[in-house]
């Protein structure tokens, strides 16, 4: 059971590629570390393999199959700014659970509270709204999850507390994770295998 991405090519002009027969694999309860430089296509890559952006040359599968089913998408993309990720004219309680209802038992391990459901996102700070989309990206039909920088702009005891309960429950649910970060520490800690984005782009 893997999410593969196969001769995977993107470029915003046609003789400029920022990938170019990109091949990466994440298999199911696998922690895979992707390092790369500021501008190197990491982004895009995430944006692909998760569904976000189509415009590429190459092949998506998961578990064999053919890209993106309809309804639920089992390949969930979490970002770096969680608050473009969110509708800012919905209340907490609606956006987490636009996809499926979100058990208590995830709410509690993100340590979110009560009082957050009825509150607006901007009157939550950076690592409360990314507890929110952790929440609401591991759901019980998520196979993969895909983490782009998601605790750069958090300080380090949140960063801490985010990813401690992140790979608790990965590894409970049997999720595979790719790690995206230039914290090549971070990186070492939470991974089982590094890929180099520089090493398997051919741009």
């Amino acid at each position: 059971m893997c999410l593969k991405g196969e001769n995977i090519s993107f470029g915003y002009k046609k003789n400029n590629l920022v990938l170019n027969n990109v091949n990466i694999s994440l298999d199911q309860g696998e922690v895979l570390g992707l390092i790369g430089d500021s501008g190197s296509g990491k982004s895009t890559l995430c944006k692909i393999l998760s569904g976000y952006e189509n415009d590429y040359h190459g092949n998506i599968s998961i578990d064999g199959k053919g890209p993106f089913p309809k309804g639920y998408n089992p390949v969930q993309l979490v970002f770096q700014h969680p608050e473009k990720a969110v509708n800012p004219k919905w209340r907490m309680k609606d956006i987490l659970n636009e996809g499926h209802n979100v058990s208590q038992d995830i709410l509690d391990s993100f340590g979110i509270k009560k009082s957050w459901l009825n509150r607006w996102p901007n009157e939550l700070s950076g690592g409360e709204l990314q507890r929110f989309a952790l929440a609401r990206a591991l759901g019980p039909e998520t196979k993969y999850l895909i983490a782009d920088e998601i605790t750069t702009m958090l300080d380090a005891i949140t960063q801490a507390q985010i990813w401690n309960t992140v790979s608790g429950l990965v590894e409970e649910m049997n999720i595979g994770v790719l790690v995206v970060s230039h914290e090549k520490n971070l990186i070492k800690k939470l991974c089982h295998k590094v890929v180099y984005l520089n090493e398997i782009n051919n741009s």
